[in-house]
């Protein structure tokens, strides 16, 4: 990420000294040759890379506020002239942050509805493709790779490597890229792991197409997966480990609750 956001520095600048939209193209970079200089940049630059991000989510929602706006409070304040007193400014960011709130609440009300409608379309258009197989349940699954070994129970505790991802193939978990195995109970991660991994003999490797009420249902597991999103699993069985001598769980895998 770069330091500073260009926009926002050539804003400051008409702020500050008034300059015209060629002045500010002809503005030299910043000296930077002390320490101090450095640190003093550097302020300001996380308090921009901090404005940038929240710019952004209000952009995504549809408030935009105006950055030259922002940067002349910005000067004014440090200059001790700000034109709003210090209780109207509490009041008016109290009423932008409910503002966001609302609009975020009804952004992932949408997300969600158009993840049940997209998530049942694909469901059904997938338990129709050859070589998958769909539970009693509504899990779809397909053999990658077919193992011989034992299978687990529900009361085991399962070594496994596996990847999830979105059905548009975004990935959002991986245990291969973590660079080591997952291990957890298998009676306390999300119904759709607790049934499928069951299916699965020691050494296979399925893909599973898990439906929302069996993942995270229409809550989803904020930040990461929205509210009712059906959800993709490529599962490795690697060991079985019965419940009387099975550790804990390593806590890094997203199936869990």
């Amino acid at each position: 990420m770069k330091l500073f956001k260009p926009t926002l520095i050539a804003l400051a600048l008409v702020a500050v000294v008034g300059c015209n939209e060629k002045a500010v193209e002809e503005v030299k970079a910043p000296v930077l040759d002390t320490e101090v200089q450095k640190q003093a940049y550097g302020l300001g630059a996380s308090i921009g890379m901090y404005m940038q991000r929240n710019l952004e989510e209000h952009d995504k929602l549809g408030l935009t506020l105006d950055k030259e706006l922002i940067v002349r409070g910005f000067v004014d304040s440090i200059d001790g002239k700000a034109v709003i007193e210090k209780e109207e400014i509490q009041a008016l960011l109290m009423n932008l942050d409910a503002s966001m709130k609302e609009k975020q609440q009804a952004a992932a009300i949408a997300a969600s509805e158009s993840s049940l409608a997209d998530g049942a379309k694909f469901l059904a258009d997938n338990a129709k493709q050859e070589g998958v197989t769909v539970t009693e349940s509504g899990i779809q699954y397909e053999v990658l790779t077919a193992g011989e070994g034992d299978t687990p129970l529900a009361t085991d505790t399962v070594k496994v490597h596996y990847k999830g991802t979105f059905l548009n193939g975004e990935e959002f978990d991986s245990s291969y890229k973590r660079g080591e195995p997952a291990v957890f109970p298998l009676n306390r991660v999300i119904k759709g792991w607790t049934e499928g991994v069951q299916l699965m003999p020691l050494g296979a490797k399925y893909k599973f197409t898990i439906p929302s009420d069996l993942a995270y249902g229409p809550n989803g597991n904020p930040p990461s997966i929205p509210g009712n999103s059906v959800l993709q699993f490529e599962i490795e069985l690697l060991e079985i480990q019965k419940a009387d001598a099975a550790p804990k769980a390593d806590g890094h895998d997203h199936a869990a609750h």
